[in-house]
């Protein structure tokens, strides 16, 4: 398979397969790993990679493809790509930003609203007949009004932060350095942040730089009512920390779509009922899914086409 343009790497679904496949000449295997395994000719006309998934791409995935230019990733996270590793074999990276906004916000917002007003024991007790059987369930919590702590102001953490405005809320935010925003309040570490808000809302990119961005000293800083929202990386949070204070009741609650060693998740996790848990699904909507498959698409075909990139990282 000499002509090979493309390796196809990871979790992809067979429509996304398929119109990558449909485009170029290429090879699929599930992992970087399986890259080595390919023979040696195809290895050598590889230019480009259509990565997606988490496991790792290093740099002996990279060497052992002679001829790598690109490595298109399939999300707005690439933490699996050792970037740097890239870089220093002129290899380019791109991502798939800002289509996939709307959807992780929107879901953020909506684990949120599930945990405050204990939507999932809701729809169980009409569900059991507990209802008519029992009456109502406990009151719960009000949304609207409070204040929320954005932890990570990119283009993620700034559409949720104007969902969250729009629900009356005080929007406070950390990141890297003050943003231009309509009032928002900056704080300059996650701690003070969590001690100012009711909802933390973590937005961050994942990497070594983020991990354990959250500390157990910001979780605990939430106090009993605080709640802990987390669209980025399950890396991002002190997980072992998160599950102590959800325990104990230091806090309120939590709503996850990521965690660590996703999917086999820790099963301290399953019987709390004070958390919402979401299987990594953020951009997981029919329209965003493919409109980031065809941005890794047409990342690809620019690459071959001697062409500016659409959405570089490095």
């Amino acid at each position: 398979m000499s002509e090979t343009q493309l390796v196809i790497v990871g979790a992809f679904t067979d429509e996304e397969r398929a119109r990558l496949e449909g485009a170029f000449p290429a090879v699929y295997v599930s992992g970087p790993d399986e890259i080595v395994a390919l023979d040696e000719a195809t290895r050598a006309s590889v230019k480009a990679v259509a990565f997606k998934g988490h496991k790792p791409f290093g740099g002996g995935a990279m060497d052992a493809l002679p001829g790598l230019g690109l490595i298109a990733n399939y999300g707005v996270g690439y933490d699996a790509i050792d970037v740097a590793a890239a870089s220093a074999r002129d290899i380019r990276v791109t991502n798939t930003p800002d289509v996939l906004n709307d959807d992780v916000a929107d879901l953020a917002v909506a684990m949120l609203i599930a945990q405050c007003r204990t939507m999932m024991k809701g729809e169980a007790h009409v569900r059991s007949g507990a209802w008519a059987r029992d009456g109502e369930i406990p009151l719960n919590r009000k949304v609207s009004g409070s204040t929320a702590g954005i932890v990570g102001l990119g283009r993620i953490g700034r559409e949720i932060a104007n969902r969250l405005a729009a629900f009356k809320m005080e929007i406070h935010y950390h990141s890297r350095s003050e943003k231009d925003t309509p009032g928002w309040t900056y704080h300059d570490d996650v701690v003070s942040l969590a001690e100012a808000v009711d909802f933390l809302v973590v937005a961050l990119v994942g990497g070594p730089e983020t991990q354990g961005y959250v500390t157990r000293e910001a979780i605990d800083a939430l106090g009993p009512r605080g709640v802990v929202i987390n669209i980025s990386r399950g890396t991002t949070v002190d997980e072992s920390a998160l599950l102590d204070a959800l325990e104990a009741g230091r806090i309120a609650g939590a709503g996850l779509d990521v965690f660590l060693n996703e999917p086999n998740i820790d099963p301290r996790f399953l019987v709390l009922d004070n958390v919402v848990l979401q299987p990594h699904q953020g951009s997981g909507s029919v329209e965003t899914r493919r409109a980031m498959a065809e941005l890794q698409l047409s990342n690809v075909q620019a690459f071959l086409d001697g062409q500016e990139l659409l959405t570089p990282v490095n």
